[in-house]
């Protein structure tokens, strides 16, 4: 349970004075609909309102904060005219101007002759200087009232500043004093202050040098939530260290029987060491195999799969789409019937007499590795002795998924987490802190280079006509598209447009598949492309992952400025997938901007994934590069992964040495640390701790 000290914060957006039915909305879509939220949502900007020029002294385009004198009120003529307000000092005029303002309120706050402070943006009209809406207008008497310095927040439609500002000085008043969880000499080192203090600041720079990522306030509540997200992933990873474990060594029997296509890589092979290692201990594996597009992640996943079948157990390979789990069963039916491995694929679409034959086999230990995707998880999927779980595509999945697939083992499941997006090493510790981390970094030989090229749009017939002698070779195509239908929002051109396009000109032989089709739909289409009956395939992001067809030489990508670069790069993996030389053309809607040219520049330059994920990182950011809100992966509020790297190795190293010593977190800082972790909302994690 929550402790009591930290009930303001969770308490809800609506117990905040001035927070209506209808801000309420409005906050919460922005912020989110708890006080803490609140607390979390920084300030971008920072009005300085120290300037107090005399009205001769004012500066086009400039914050001033003036003193002045009431005088004449001039309404409009006509209501779409504005009403004006004269206003002098001892060195000349100035207007202040308003529309649509009420003339009781006016005529209130600033009566003839009366002498006031405003402060605003002042802006020259036809030469004369003028202040639009005044921020504040108060009087000499409540000068002390006037904020000098004043935090500007991202605002949502429909939200405006002072009521949004006023929320959120509520909401930091609200926080209260807790008890330090960071080492005291690391905070002395970095000069930082203590929690309460460092939200205070965050929430009050003095200058645009505290609005920076690296500034010290900024920096140590950053910190705080990057320990928090480490310590988390440490205590799911205790926990799972202790539960049962049992040693899983195979003979190598069935692995010699593989008549695999080429001899394993080095990597492939150190890969292959460090999962037989850890399943032939008493500890349960968890470990992450990340491999570029074509590195073979698939093979070393079968290969530890045998080990298991060979030492008298099961296995499973989860995938994160139908598609993909039929293409995984597809390419190993062969490789497992030559090995005498009962294979056997479940999805979601397995109903009746076939599906409880499939879950009575399983039960009964006559199906040796079940491929299959989401419903693996169902509660009426019970394995005989499941030993080894691989989950392709982790970052699809969330912890929890994790936990309940290895939870069919019984007493034991090793997790081998599959993924081919190539990922920083900043970002694997904060998706993957609590596993061990395999790389592929070379391909199969005989793979070639693709030749990537950039093109802009309107030479989209040469590509056409070049597309027609590739057919004419005997090529098959991939044309991408962003999106499936036309955008009134977004110039771009749909795949459905495409294709009726290009079916045009190439007839039958294209064919479509996208996100909104059925299953059945995607199937056929990917069916009839894989066998050849479509030479063409149009095609949103959906090929993305994992869709394997050797003869697609050629891929098109329309509006690849619109795309990130880890989605370019996996977007190009689909072809190159054999022996035959490959071409991948980015089409691009001139001009281009700053940061798409880099991308295009980058993919021309090389077919490193994991230096391409390190640019996208840099160009785009943790969020949008692994879609944070879509994968179950920490979504950071305060913590920038690549700005706060060095912080994240720190916190890595940090929890792993507090788990170390204090596995319960009983100690004074121990318990300190569980009220992190529940600021954080990382409940799982204490959950966790209690469960353990």
């Amino acid at each position: 349970m929550r402790p009591e000290i930290l009930f303001p914060l969770f308490a809800p957006i609506r117990s905040l004075p001035g927070i209506g039915p209808r801000l309420e909305k409005l906050v919460a879509k922005l912020a989110g609909p708890k006080v803490v939220d609140l607390c979390w949502h920084l300030p971008t900007g920072l009005v300085d309102r120290r300037r107090r020029p005399k009205i001769a002294e004012a500066r086009d385009g400039e914050i001033a904060t003036m003193e002045v004198k009431v005088g004449l009120h001039v309404p409009p003529r006509i209501k779409r005219l504005p009403y004006r307000v004269h206003v002098h000092d001892e060195t000349g005029e100035m207007q202040l101007v308003f529309f649509n303002p009420h003339a009781d309120w006016l005529a209130k706050t600033l009566p003839e002759g009366a002498t006031r402070i405003v402060s605003g943006k002042v802006e020259f009209y036809q030469g004369q200087p003028q202040m639009t809406h005044p921020d504040h207008i108060v009087s000499v008497e409540e000068l002390a009232s006037l904020p000098l310095l004043e935090a500007v927040y991202p605002l949502t439609a429909g939200l405006t500043l002072k009521p949004f500002q006023k929320a959120i000085r509520a909401a930091v008043e609200r926080a209260p004093d807790l008890p330090e969880w960071q080492d005291g000499p690391w905070l002395k080192a970095r000069g930082w202050t203590g929690w309460r203090a460092a939200l205070d600041a965050a929430h009050a720079p003095q200058s645009h040098d505290d609005l920076g990522a690296l500034a010290p306030a900024r920096a140590r509540l950053a910190f705080d939530e990057l320990l928090a997200n480490q310590l988390a992933l440490g205590l799911v990873r205790l926990r799972m260290r202790k539960l049962p474990g049992r040693t899983v060594k195979g003979d190598g029997r069935l692995r010699a029987k593989v008549p695999l296509p080429f001899a394993l890589t080095g990597a492939q092979a150190q890969a292959l060491k460090e999962i037989d290692t850890d399943m032939a201990s008493d500890r349960r594996m968890l470990r992450l195999l990340q491999g570029d597009v074509g590195s073979g992640k698939t093979v070393v996943a079968l290969l530890a799969m045998l080990n298991a079948v060979e030492a008298g157990f099961q296995a499973a390979m989860m995938a994160p789409t139908e598609l993909l789990a039929r293409q995984h069963y597809a390419s190993l039916a062969p490789l497992c019937a030559a090995a005498g491995v009962h294979l056997e694929l479940l999805s979601g679409r397995d109903k009746g007499r076939r599906r409880a034959d499939i879950l009575e086999r399983l039960a009964e230990g006559a199906i040796d590795i079940l491929v299959g995707t989401h419903a693996l998880f169902q509660e009426e999927v019970a394995f005989k002795a499941l030993a080894l779980a691989v989950v392709d595509e982790q970052h699809r999945f969330g912890v929890h998924q994790r936990l309940q697939l290895q939870s069919k083992g019984g007493t034991a499941t090793d997790i081998l987490v599959m993924t081919a997006t190539p990922i920083p090493r900043t970002l694997t510790l904060t998706a993957y802190g609590d596993m061990d981390v395999s790389r592929l970094t070379e391909k199969p030989p005989g793979r070639q280079p693709i030749d990537t090229r950039a093109m802009p749009l309107e030479r989209l017939a040469e590509v056409v006509d070049a597309m027609r002698r590739a057919l004419e070779r005997g090529a098959q195509v991939y044309w991408v598209c962003p999106l499936v239908e036309e955008s009134e929002e977004i110039d771009v051109t749909a795949a459905e447009e495409r294709f009726a396009h290009l079916r045009e000109i190439f007839g039958a032989e294209v064919g479509l598949v996208h996100g909104r089709m059925k299953p059945t739909e995607k199937d056929e289409a990917m069916e009839r492309f894989a066998g050849g009956a479509t030479r063409i395939l149009v095609a949103t992001t959906v090929i993305e992952v994992g869709v394997d067809v050797p003869a697609a030489t050629v891929m098109v990508i329309e509006h690849a400025e619109r795309f990130g670069l880890a989605q370019l790069h996996q977007l190009r993996g689909r072809v190159g997938r054999g022996t035959g030389k490959s071409i991948c053309l980015l089409l691009y809607q001139a001009p281009l901007g700053e940061t798409a040219a880099a991308r295009l520049k980058i993919m021309r330059e090389t077919e490193d994934g994991f230096r391409i994920a390190e640019e996208d990182l840099r160009l785009r950011g943790a969020g949008e590069l692994l879609g944070t809100r879509q994968s179950g992966l920490a979504e950071f509020r305060l913590a920038d992964i690549e700005r706060h790297a060095e912080l994240l190795a720190a916190a890595h190293d940090d929890a792993r040495m507090i788990l170390d010593r204090d596995a319960e977190l009983e100690t004074d800082r121990g318990k300190a640390l569980r009220v992190l972790l529940y600021l954080f909302e990382r409940d799982e994690a204490i959950r966790y701790l209690r469960s353990g």
